[in-house]
């Protein structure tokens, strides 16, 4: 009677089981999905919420200083420096920090979001494909279609218990549309009229993806813009599996 070879059954099926394992479906994977709160650099503090398998801040960012310690470039109301500044740097809305930190956060061009060290260590600024998940977040909490017709507002969004909070931040730029308008202390447009936040992802050498919604609208917009804008910023990151 043949032997039987017990270690080689045994390698075999260690390996089925390894196999089986890899080859889970992502959707099988458990994960911690509870909201807290997030600390930045300068101590402060956010609500997050749970999308999907992502944890996302609930409030726009308002940190002045890179997570390595680094202190953000602040302009101040010189709009030309704003104008030419390539390294990175954040502003308030109308070089007001009283009246506008807390609530609506900074406004950082994009050069601050290139850094990579925006977020607070181990989150990011999250990519256009990102962003794209969480609008068929914002999109099926509201309970309206996902298809492409699908359209939201504002106002949709702060109405229903999504956790989002879209908050209208507005928007530096380095000259309003058409340079009608001039302004010896910046260019600051749209407060509590749209909310845009930058993505990750550029676009061309000269401008940068983002996400905006308008108060008086019913469209998510995808766009682009100079690197030079000032937008607000929302950090994430990948849930902790259990």
């Amino acid at each position: 009677m043949k032997k039987t070879n017990w270690n080689f059954l045994l390698l075999f099926f260690a390996t089925l089981l390894a196999a089986s394992t890899s080859c889970k479906n992502e959707d099988d994977i458990e994960y911690d999905l509870k909201p807290g709160t997030l600390t930045d650099i300068n101590g402060n503090t956010y609500r997050t919420i749970i999308i999907g398998t992502t944890e996302w801040m609930a409030e726009n960012l308002k940190v002045t200083n890179y997570n390595d310690g680094r202190p953000i470039g602040n302009p101040g109301p010189d709009n030309v420096a704003w104008e030419t500044n390539s390294t990175g740097a954040y502003s308030w809305y109308n070089n007001d920090e009283g009246g506008h930190q807390e609530k609506y956060g900074a406004l950082y061009n994009w050069h601050a979001v290139k850094t990579g060290k925006l977020c607070p260590a181990g989150w990011r600024v999250p990519s256009d494909e990102q962003w794209t998940n969480v609008n068929k977040y914002l999109l099926s909490n509201t309970g309206l279609s996902l298809d492409d017709n699908a359209e939201i507002s504002l106002v949709d969004v702060n109405t229903v218990k999504s956790g989002f909070n879209p908050v209208p931040g507005g928007a530096r730029f380095s000259g309003l549309p058409g340079g009608a308008h001039k302004s010896s202390n910046g260019y600051f447009y749209y407060l509590d009229k749209s909310a845009r936040w930058w993505t990750s992802t550029e676009h061309s050498d000269a401008n940068a993806i983002y996400r905006s919604i308008y108060s008086e609208s019913t469209n998510i917009y995808r766009s682009q813009n100079t690197k030079e804008t000032g937008f607000s910023v929302r950090c994430y990151r990948e849930a902790k599996r259990k």
